[in-house]
C-alpha cells in the first residue's frame, strides 16, 4: 500500500482526515448507476486497487444499483482498513425507469441510514451527505437535515454533509449541526459554484465536486484538450489537476470501472499546471469571482 498519495490530505475534523484524491463508486453499477456492473470481477478489483493505492476517501450511496454497489464495497474491502473513510448519500431513491425521485421524509431517511449501515456492515457511517432535489430554498433543508442530526446524536453517523444545494441551504444546515462537506455539480466547464467553493475554503469545509469530468456526458472542451496535449496528459487528468489547484479544500471523487482509469486519475494529482495553462483553463468558463 502506498504511504503517500499525490495531492495530500484534508482534515475534516479531529477524527476524520482523508486523501484529497478519493474515489466515487457510482460507475461500478450498470448504465445510469442502475443494475449490476458490466464486469463484476473488475469492479471488485477496482475497489481493492483503491484501497491498495492509499486512497482513504470512498464515496458511495445505497441507491447506486440500488444496493448493489455497497454490497460490492463490503465484499471487496470488509473488514475495512482503520484509515478508510466511507461517505454516503441519502435523500433519493431509485425507480425501475432509472429515475432519482426524492426520499426526504423522516421514515425514508432513517431507513436509508440503516440500509447503508447494513449493506456496508458498519456500526456508524463516517460521513452522510443529505442530497437535496428540486429545491434550493433554505427552509427545505431544515427538516431532513434535522433528522440526520438526530441520527448523528444517536451515534449512527459521525459527520454530516449536504449535496446538490445552494449556499443558503448550506448555511441553514450549519445552524442545525456541523457541516464538514458540500457535494455539488462542479467542474472546469460548470462553474456556477465558484463563490461557494471559495466560501467553503474560508470555512475549512470540504467541497466535493460531483461530475468532475462531466458526468454521463464527458467533458469535451477544445482548450482543455490543447492544454492536456501540451502537458503530456489526458484531458481528464488536466481537468482533475485543475480542480486540485482551484481550492485547497476541494476533494476529488472521480469514478471509474477500470483499474487503468483509476491509475490515470491518481496520477493527475502529480501534474503541475504552469501559469499559462491555468489562464487557459480558467478562461473555459470564466475566472473565479
Amino acid at each position: 500500500m502506498s504511504s503517500v498519495l499525490p495531492g495530500g490530505t484534508l482534515r475534516l475534523s479531529d477524527t476524520m482526515t482523508v486523501t484529497r484524491v478519493g474515489y466515487g463508486a457510482l460507475q461500478l453499477a450498470g448504465p445510469m448507476a442502475y443494475g449490476p456492473p458490466r464486469d463484476r470481477d473488475e469492479a471488485l478489483a477496482v475497489l481493492r486497487a483503491v484501497a491498495a493505492s492509499g486512497i482513504t476517501h470512498l464515496d458511495t450511496s445505497d441507491y447506486y444499483g440500488p444496493h448493489l454497489v455497497n454490497g460490492l464495497i463490503r465484499e471487496a474491502l470488509h473488514p475495512y482498513r482503520d484509515d478508510l473513510r466511507i461517505a454516503t448519500k441519502v435523500g433519493a431513491r431509485r425507480t425501475p425507469d432509472r429515475g432519482w425521485p426524492p426520499a426526504l421524509s423522516r421514515p425514508e431517511l432513517v431507513q436509508a441510514v440503516h440500509d447503508n449501515l447494513d449493506h456496508l456492515s458498519l456500526e456508524a457511517l463516517d460521513l452522510v451527505n443529505l442530497r437535496m432535489t428540486d429545491t434550493l430554498a433554505a427552509e427545505d433543508v431544515v427538516e431532513p437535515f434535522t433528522v440526520l442530526a438526530e441520527l448523528r446524536e444517536q451515534g449512527l453517523i459521525r459527520h454530516l454533509g449536504v449535496s446538490n444545494v445552494s449556499a443558503e441551504q448550506v448555511r441553514a444546515a450549519q445552524s442545525i449541526a456541523p457541516v464538514v462537506a458540500v457535494q455539488n455539480h462542479y467542474n472546469i466547464a460548470h462553474r456556477q459554484d465558484d463563490a461557494l467553493v471559495d466560501w467553503c475554503a474560508a470555512q475549512g469545509i470540504a467541497y466535493v465536486p460531483f461530475w468532475p469530468l462531466g458526468g454521463f456526458r464527458p467533458l469535451q472542451v477544445e482548450a482543455l484538450e490543447r492544454v492536456a496535449a501540451d502537458l503530456g496528459a489526458t484531458p481528464r487528468q488536466a481537468a482533475l489537476a485543475w480542480l486540485l489547484h482551484r481550492s485547497p479544500t476541494i476533494l476529488l471523487i472521480p469514478g471509474t470501472s477500470t483499474r487503468a482509469h483509476l491509475a490515470q486519475n491518481i496520477a493527475a494529482a502529480t501534474i503541475e499546471l504552469p501559469p499559462q495553462a491555468l489562464r487557459t483553463l480558467d478562461a473555459i468558463a470564466g475566472a473565479p469571482a
